[in-house]
């Protein structure tokens, strides 16, 4: 995956420079808002490159899960520099609604053009991560709305050079703005929900608490938590109150085998009670 980041880097750091220039040389608000969007693409790409290289780091004395949550950190970094962008945007266009300037109309086609092949190429690269990786998915999502993004300077582009109509070029950049806004929502939602340490969307828990309680010999479950250690990894503890029963490393081996087939924990924590007379401390809901 290294090897995406690096190409995916580089192909936005070059557009970057050369959509920028070709936006302050045609005067194109619609061409500067998207180079400032693929600038905070570039910075998120960045980010997610560090989080999945500390991610794969071994467990220290300090940090006895590693440091898998930074990617986490990652995740929410990126959106928050969407957001940012978007307000850096929009405080532009609306200079340019109030001070319109000449565009040169051709200029914003063909670099535009230029940026649908360098976006939809490096979102490629990721396509396959994607799907079960939010940091990937972030870096995938970011590059396929500039494609999109891209797509719309290239139509403002054509508007104006064959009508004219300035105003084109900011209604594009507002355009633009409200597309990444779209696209950049679910994963700030998600990736806070993630810095929370809030059950994973793909998990029922419901439906984890009942697959629990119907194992046999179990009678209660409690001080039950799920929380994501990563983008990707997901770890559960539980009281499972089972009394009389033997202690069994293969109940323990089978049980970490289905949570992670049939709820993608890949890291369980079970203590067996076999005492149901004597309560446990953190039996109640209310205690964590």
């Amino acid at each position: 995956m290294g090897k995406a980041f690096a190409l995916a880097v580089g192909l936005n750091v070059v557009f970057v420079v050369a959509e920028a220039a070709a936006g302050f040389f045609s005067g194109s608000m619609a061409l500067l808002a998207d180079a400032g969007h693929n600038l905070s693409d570039v910075l998120s790409l960045l980010l997610a490159w560090a989080a999945s290289v500390l991610a794969v780091r071994p467990p220290s004395e300090r940090f006895t899960y590693g440091l898998k949550s930074s990617s986490i950190l990652a995740a929410i970094a990126n959106a928050a520099l969407l957001w940012v962008a978007i307000g850096a945007i929009l405080v532009e266009t609306v200079r340019r609604f109030a001070e319109p300037a000449p565009v040169m109309g051709m200029t914003m086609i063909a670099v535009a053009a230029v940026g649908i092949a360098v976006n939809a190429l490096s979102a490629l690269l990721f396509a396959k991560g994607s799907k079960s990786d939010l940091n990937l998915r972030a870096a995938f999502v970011h590059l396929m709305a500039d494609a999109a993004v891209s797509a719309g300077v290239v139509i403002a582009g054509v508007v104006i050079l064959f009508t004219g109509w300035q105003a084109m070029d900011p209604i594009a950049s507002l355009v633009i703005t409200a597309v990444i806004a779209w696209s950049s929502w679910g994963l700030l939602r998600e990736s806070l929900r993630m810095g929370m340490m809030a059950v994973p969307e793909s998990i029922d828990i419901a439906a984890l608490r009942a697959f629990l309680a119907q194992l046999p010999g179990v009678t209660r479950v409690h001080d039950l938590h799920v929380w994501p250690m990563s983008t990707t990894e997901t770890a559960l503890t539980a009281h499972l109150v089972m009394p009389g029963a033997v202690r069994s490393d293969t109940f323990l081996h089978e049980l970490a085998h289905e949570l992670e087939h049939r709820f993608g924990i890949g890291h369980p924590t079970v203590q067996i009670e076999t005492d149901a007379e004597s309560p446990c401390a953190l039996e109640s809901e209310t205690v964590v």
